[in-house]
Order: structure tokens, then sequence, then C-alpha cells
């Protein structure tokens, strides 16, 4: 069996997303749970940059569009915030673009938008 990539990094971003949601619940827009996701990072001293922008390269050319990742946590780990009913495979497909964008190997996909939170680990 392989082993887990970033297990306990991705262990810590889980749970301050569940704090995250047991204190606001479902039905914020995804601005709402970024700026308190972001509190919780800072206060519980995680890494992360919010919003990074990935240039594009397209036959050596670099495209005027970026990818801005909602966070890059631990220097390691794409985490793309949602709040919908539930997480589908173009989030998923969104997730892997932005890996290849940066050259990480773990994305995490979190839902705020359900009763309780859901996540998805995307390994590329």
């Amino acid at each position: 069996m392989p082993e887990i990539i970033f297990k306990e990094e991705s262990y810590q971003i889980v749970g301050l997303c569940m704090e995250v949601h047991r204190q606001l619940g479902m039905g914020f827009r995804e601005v709402i749970y970024k700026d308190a996701l972001e509190i919780e990072f800072r206060e519980n001293n995680l890494p992360y940059q919010r919003e990074k922008l990935y240039k594009i390269e397209y036959k050596g050319i670099i495209l005027p569009h970026k990818y801005k990742a909602d966070f890059i946590v631990f220097d390691q780990i794409v985490l793309e915030v949602k709040s919908t009913s539930l997480i589908v495979d173009s989030f998923v497909a969104q997730t892997i673009n932005y890996l290849k964008a940066s050259g990480l190997k773990l994305g995490m996909i979190v839902n705020f938008g359900e009763k309780s939170l859901n996540f998805k680990r995307v390994v590329f």
C-alpha cells in the first residue's frame, strides 16, 4: 500500500476546517470561509499563502491569464475552498490544474456547503 503523502499536514488542515465549519455552519459564501481559515492558520502557526497566482505556459509563452489557488499551505498543499451542495468532478479537474501549474503533488478540496464538512484529497 502506498504511503499517504503529507498525512500529518492534511490532518491539521482538516481539523482547522472542521473548527471553521463548527463555528460558522453551512451557507456562507466561499470568501467568508477563506477569511475564517486565514485566522485559524495564523492562530495555529500554519504557514500559508492566500490566493497565490501561478503563471501558465503554452509553447514557451507565458499566457496573460493566471491560475489563482485559494491557499497554499505548508508550501506543499493546494487547498481549494468550496461552498456548494457537493464536491463535483470539475472541482477535481480544477485542483489537478492547480497542481500542474504549481508543481505540487497534493491538493485538497474542502466543501463547507454541506451539513457536515466534506473534503477530498487529490494527488497528482
